[in-house]
């Protein structure tokens, strides 16, 4: 029997029990549980497949950020080295993992001492977990067995919600999902735009300042639970994470694959890398020289330079000196960061200047 559709809408021609067991309605497309419906995971690179910065960091200091998007908080005497490995589970489903390597241990965690690695999400991206359950899901590989901890966090840490799951065997990959039933609270402190939202934590160790209780929220700065592992107390020791998501619903659903160009874009909107362009600009006084820079992503918000310009040359006379230069963002919109460079001598007000940026970056990490 043929399908129709009247004037009305109606559709008529599918027998029960025949093709509509296999359509998918709109409330079926929409449900947190389809495998169709894009845009699921809240995660920004978390197959960590960008690293801007380099594919390896040794004696990462705290607040460090390696592979895009991701960092490490910590209070310890342990040094560790983080990178991208190539390292992944066996399913081919992943290129890259994040890994932290103890190169100096910690073997006795005092009640100060903590470290997780964390990503901090923006508000915007978090708000719609208010109220609903949501789910995380994560390859992990630790030398250590037993009892991991994963926190989430708001920005000014005066609420966090510890889960506990097991690493079973040592060295080995391994797939874990944690729920949080009823999702985001709004007591305490939490930014909804373009701050801060949601910090996700990986625990390796954590002193009993910052223990608690697993399954709830609870008021304070918390990492894990007193049953944490402490994966930094051996040399060679190391915690490997690939494939994370976090997404709206009970069930955890496969991970969502996006294109490469589309995840870079989702992390130069955070940090980009700018490397030996040149740029034109003018004297702005007898200091300084200004130099518009298009940006490929509009970015999180007014960023930071970190780099260096090479000789600053006019184009009708002799350099000026850049001796003693520093840098500032002055003004930005939504495609465009003016840098100032000050400190200058020989500079002539209002004459075009060009050079080239060494090694540079714009940063608007959380």
């Amino acid at each position: 029997m043929p399908i129709t559709i009247d004037g009305t809408g109606t559709i008529s021609g599918i027998s029960v029990g025949g093709l509509d067991d296999s359509i998918i309605t709109p409330s079926e497309l929409a449900s947190s549980t389809s495998v169709l419906f894009g845009a699921r995971n809240k995660i920004i690179n978390g197959a960590m497949d960008i690293a801007q910065r380099g594919t390896s960091l040794a004696a990462a200091g705290d607040a460090t950020y390696l592979v895009d998007r991701w960092t490490i908080g910590y209070v310890t005497s342990a040094v560790v080295t983080v990178s991208q490995q190539s390292d992944v589970p066996s399913s081919n489903e992943f290129q890259n993992s994040l890994r932290v390597a103890i190169t100096t241990a910690d073997a006795s965690i005092a009640s100060t001492d903590v470290f997780s690695v964390i990503q901090k999400i923006e508000g915007f991206n978090v708000r719609d977990l208010i109220g609903r359950t949501f789910s995380l899901s994560f390859w992990v590989r630790s030398s250590k067995t037993g009892t991991h901890c994963v926190q989430f966090r708001n920005s000014v840490n005066n609420r966090s919600y510890v889960f506990e799951y097991t690493v079973s065997a040592a060295n080995t990959w391994e797939y874990k999902t944690v729920t949080v039933n009823g999702g985001l609270i709004t007591a305490g402190t939490w930014d909804w735009t373009n701050g801060n939202g949601l910090q996700v934590g990986f625990c390796l160790a954590a002193g009993t300042n910052f223990q608690t209780t697993a399954g709830a929220w609870q008021t304070g700065n918390f990492h894990a639970t007193s049953n944490q592992v402490n994966c930094l107390d051996t040399i060679g020791n190391i915690f490997a994470i690939t494939g994370v998501q976090l997404e709206v619903g009970s069930v955890a659903t496969p991970f969502e694959h996006r294109l490469y160009g589309q995840e870079l874009a989702l992390c130069q909107r955070y940090y980009q890398r700018v490397l030996g362009s040149r740029i034109a600009g003018g004297g702005t006084s007898t200091t300084s020289v200004g130099f518009p820079i298009g940006i490929v992503v509009t970015m999180r918000g007014v960023p930071t330079f970190s780099g260096s310009v090479n000789s600053i040359l006019r184009y009708d006379a002799n350099s000026p000196s850049t001796a003693g230069a520093t840098y500032s963002v002055v003004a930005t919109n939504d495609s465009n960061v003016f840098l100032q460079v000050n400190g200058l001598t020989g500079i002539s007000d209002n004459f075009m200047y060009y050079t080239n940026l060494n090694a540079s970056s714009f940063s608007a990490e959380l």
